[in-house]
């Protein structure tokens, strides 16, 4: 992913897709494949939830004066500048629930019934192992009650009528295990994009392997094994 996120992203992936078909793609055997640093990132996009054409992307969002309201669906890798009001949904939330005026605690993905797309793009269904504690609630119940407030209600009152028109918008969401169809078309296009990368090393994307999320930062044994691996280091280095 750190090859991706730089200014020469879209070059990269494309050539990297270029290999890809000269290598040879199938239904069965997909030789394209991105590791995102985000659990929720494959089925965002499988979904659209993307910027549009004048839409604003994370960081855009986060400058200063940019919004007036930001919504952090669960968001905490992205610093929101002095200015907009934050509403913050979410679970173990650290730097986006801090920094929130308003918090709407939602369900962990233990504590709800929801399909989940892999980083092969292959989705799956989860069911729930036990209920939200307290007031939180599952992230489309909170959205939901806030459609009302807004005026603008949302048509479904329940995960079944949200699933259908999940499965309506979206068909292949309802096929699990199965990663779409389409995929070879798809990768060719991107390889025909183009572009030419810069003359730079790649970078890894993830600081601390195990910090990567906010759950592993709220984790007292996560906080000690990078605490280990860090003194691991440098012992290394010393030697």
């Amino acid at each position: 992913m750190g090859a991706l996120a730089r200014p020469d992203g879209a070059a990269v992936a494309s050539l990297a897709a270029q290999i890809a078909t000269q290598q040879g793609t199938s239904g069965v055997w997909n030789g394209y494949n991105v590791l995102h640093t985000a659990a929720s990132r494959v089925g965002a996009l499988d979904v659209g939830f993307t910027p549009g054409p004048r839409g604003l992307g994370a960081q855009a969002m986060a400058a200063p004066g940019a919004l007036d309201v930001i919504f952090l669906l669960g968001a905490d890798e992205t610093d929101i500048a002095p200015g907009a009001f934050v509403i913050y949904i979410g679970t173990h939330g650290d730097r986006g629930a801090q920094r929130a005026d308003v918090i709407l605690p939602g369900a962990a993905y233990p504590e709800k019934s929801a399909i989940y797309v892999n980083t092969e793009g292959r989705p799956q269904m989860a069911g729930r192992a036990s209920f939200p504690p307290g007031e939180a609630r599952e992230d489309w119940a909170i959205l939901r009650a806030l459609s009302d407030v807004l005026g603008r209600r949302l048509p479904y009152d329940s995960v079944g009528a949200l699933r259908r028109a999940l499965f309506k918008a979206h068909p292949h969401l309802q096929r699990m295990e199965l990663s779409s169809s389409d995929a070879a078309a798809e990768i060719a296009a991107l390889a025909a994009r183009g572009g030419t990368p810069e003359n730079t090393p790649f970078a890894s994307a993830v600081e601390d392997f195990y910090f990567t999320n906010a759950i592993a930062r709220s984790s007292a044994i996560m906080a000690e094994c990078s605490v280990i691996a860090e003194d691991r280091g440098t012992l290394r280095a010393a030697e």
